[in-house]
Order: C-alpha cells, then sequence, then structure tokens
C-alpha cells in the first residue's frame, strides 16, 4: 500500500477514477485539519464543486466529520472538517520472545489502554490468551469508540497473501496460521506483520517520525531479534517470497555465534540484545540455549546501557564493539539498497551517544561511496510503544492509502 503525499499529489482526471481523488481529499483533511471545503478546493486546484460531493461521501462513510465553524472575514463562515479519529480505534499487538504487549488505541494513534502477558511457548495457547484480552480490553472501554480491527507485529517473516507466519527463529514457530485463527477467536479482522516492517508503517502513518515526508527509508529494530522495514518509493519492499528485509540473517562471520535461526555468525547473532548482554557478561553464544542462560541472569541492554553511563569499563567496551557490528549490519543495508536514511529502533538506541560514533565509522568503511557513508543514521527516540503504534498502523494505513489502479 502507498501513502499519498499531501504536499506533491496529482490529482484524478476524466480517464481515472474519482476515488483518487476522494483519497487525496481524505489525507489532505488529516494533514491540514481543521480545514474547510474551499481550502481544499484551492490545495486541489480544482472547483469547490468538485470536492463538495468529494467531502459528502466522505461524511457519509463515516471518515470525516464537520466541527466548528471557522473566521471570516466577511460572508457566511466556513465548517471545517477533521478526520474523524478518536471514536475509531485498533487493538494493537506486540509479540515478542519474553512477553506480549496490547494497546487499545485511536487512529490517530494515540493509547488509550495497555496490557502485556508472557507469550505463550505455543500458537494456540496464544491465540486464546490474545482473544481473551481484547475482548476484556473492548469491554472495559465500551464508551470510547468502536475497534475496527486488530493489527498483529510478529517477529518473523509473514505471508502477505494468506497471512501465515512463515518463519519466527526466536519463538521457534513455523508456518503458524495467526491472522485467520486470531480473526475467528477475537470476532475481529486482523491485519498481521512483521515486527521491523510495522515500525516502519509507524514511521509513515503515524506521528511525527523521522520519515514521515520520506519515501525512501529502511527501519531497523534492534531487540530480542533484528530486521529491517524497508520502503523504497512508497512502497513497502517485501521481496517475491515475502522474505525482504531480513538483513538480521546475513552471516558477517562464517563460523561465528550461534543464532537463533539455526546458522551462525549471522548480524543478530551480534546485535541483538542477548548478544549484547552476553558480550558485557564475557559469555560465548554457543548454542540456541545460550540465549536462555543469558535471560536467566535477568541482566537487560538497559542495565548494560546504565552500567557504561556509570563508567563501568566492560559495559562501554561491549557497547562499543556492538555499536561497530551495528555500523557493518547497516553498511550492508546501504550497499544494497541505498535508502535516504535509516531510522534505528529497540533498546540500544538509547545508548546512541555512546555508540554513534562507532556505529557511523564501521559503515563508512564498509560502504562504497562518500555519498552511501553520508547516509542519516537517526535512533528513534526511546519509545516502548513504537511498536505498538506500527501494529496499531496496520489497521489504520488502509484507510488512508492510495488506491491500486489497474
Amino acid at each position: 500500500m502507498r501513502k499519498i503525499d499531501p504536499r506533491n499529489f496529482q490529482r484524478a482526471t476524466r480517464t481515472t477514477t474519482k476515488e483518487i481523488n476522494r483519497q487525496i481529499v481524505l489525507n489532505l483533511v488529516r494533514e491540514y485539519q481543521p480545514i474547510s471545503r474551499a481550502d481544499l478546493a484551492r490545495r486541489m486546484e480544482v472547483a469547490r464543486a468538485i470536492v463538495s460531493p468529494l467531502v459528502n461521501e466522505l461524511i457519509e462513510a463515516g471518515l470525516i466529520y464537520e466541527g466548528a465553524p471557522g473566521t471570516s472575514r466577511r460572508g457566511r463562515k466556513p465548517t471545517l472538517l477533521h478526520v474523524r479519529a478518536h471514536d475509531r480505534l485498533a487493538v494493537a499487538i506486540d509479540v515478542r520472545l519474553s512477553e506480549t504487549n496490547l494497546m487499545l488505541a485511536d487512529f490517530s494513534g494515540q493509547s488509550i489502554a495497555l496490557d502485556v502477558l508472557k507469550t505463550p511457548s505455543t500458537p494456540a495457547e496464544l491465540v486464546a490468551e490474545l482473544a481473551a484480552r481484547v475482548r476484556a480490553l473492548l469491554e472495559d472501554n465500551a464508551a470510547v469508540g468502536s475497534c475496527q480491527g486488530i493489527g498483529l507485529a510478529v517477529p518473523g517473516m509473514v505471508d502477505h497473501t494468506t497471512g501465515r507466519l512463515l518463519n519466527a527463529p526466536s519463538l521457534a514457530w513455523r508456518d503458524v496460521d495467526l491472522r485467520e485463527a486470531l480473526a475467528e477467536a477475537a470476532g475481529l479482522p486482523v491485519h498481521i506483520e512483521r515486527d521491523a516492517v510495522a515500525c516502519a508503517y509507524a514511521q509513515m502513518w503515524l506521528g511525527e517520525g523521522a520519515a514521515e515526508q520520506l519515501d525512501s527509508f529502511a527501519y531497523v529494530t534492534i531487540s530480542d531479534g533484528v530486521g529491517a522495514g524497508l520502503v523504497i518509493n512508497g512502497h513497502v519492499v517485501r521481496g517475491h517470497r515475502d522474505a525482504a528485509g531480513e538483513f538480521g540473517h546475513i552471516p558477517l562471520v562464517l563460523e561465528g555465534p550461534a543464532c537463533m535461526c539455526g546458522s551462525r555468525g549471522c548480524w543478530e547473532a551480534y546485535t541483538c540484545n542477548p548478544a549484547i548482554v552476553a558480550r558485557y557478561l564475557g559469555r560465548e553464544i554457543a548454542t540456541r540455549e545460550s540465549y536462555a542462560r543469558v535471560a536467566e541472569t535477568g541482566i537487560t541492554v538497559t542495565d548494560v546501557i546504565d552500567r557504561a553511563r556509570a563508567g563501568e569499563a566492560a559495559a562501554q567496551a561491549a557497547l562499543e564493539a556492538s555499536g561497530r557490528y551495528i555500523g557493518l549490519g547497516l553498511a550492508a543495508i546501504v550497499n544494497a539498497l541505498n535508502p535516504g536514511r535509516i531510522i534505528v529502533g529497540g533498546e540500544i538506541a538509547g545508548a546512541w551517544d555512546l555508540i554513534g560514533r562507532d556505529v557511523v565509522a564501521a559503515m563508512a568503511e564498509r560502504t562504497l561511496t562518500q555519498g552511501s557513508a553520508a547516509t542519516p543514521v537517526i535512533p528513534e527516540p526511546s519509545d516502548e510503544q513504537t511498536r505498538l503504534r506500527g501494529a496499531a498502523a496496520l489497521v489504520v494505513a488502509p484507510i488512508y492509502a492510495a488506491p491500486a489502479i489497474g
């Protein structure tokens, strides 16, 4: 799905569908609200008589509404239009290895209620638990508005057509039907996406993201796992078999540490949260079971960052090495796709003042031109709800996306 740029668009003509113009009007209202019909016509460079029927259709569909009248120097005061977001809701779900978070949000991405549970060991248990939690969230907040669907962000590759979770290495799940199972159990439509792609959607569709006005960027999430959401020319890049963006599983060293995917030496095995903690502890990630033993220590990446700020040499050295490995992987993304910028999210982004130089230096070593070496790398401001907003965006984005033509 492609985003309409309200600052640079081409309206439909007699040879194309008016659905395009209707979506342009919807996105203009979303961007410039409150806005009058006359101002919409001026921005589209058309007569008001063309805009008014489109506005009426959007009002009838419940997508926008008329608010208080605006001001006018003379004549009748204009009626101002707003996007209907406050009472249209989405349930956002972020599934991780350790825990699963839920958020009830409105269509602007504002959080209304939160919930969290320990991620069950089987897909069936997860679906049953999520359905119960979703029902409770909606019952407790029934007066707020109506839920339009569920957005589900998962740590693995998703078949975009069938909605099946093809492979989630950290969970050890393969070919799992989460979308249809949860839709049936919760009684709501479910939109499922890989977590890094969901984060890219959050940048594009909700809030003042670092890539909101860009049509070419990569969102790299570094947490329990590592992956990238890739946007080129306004489109999410999925690849022929929906596996694009799995840069976390590009090998840095063929015989390196064990990765949760079963291979060795993957970028993820050097940069994910357990790898950073293991580096701090001086432990080797020799097998998949090594990750569980690191988790049993109770030490987190945030703890390592705090200790580095307090002057602990081992923590500082662990972060410095981790920053270098992050930069090497980012160079691969730049060399392969040359995005306009890279946004890095996850707990390690909170240490950017400590590792940023190491990241940029390592990336410069492995990129091929001065221009690509200068690709902006931007840490996502520390926000635990980024992935949840991305999950919410999975429900919101199709409402505002450009219609498919042809």
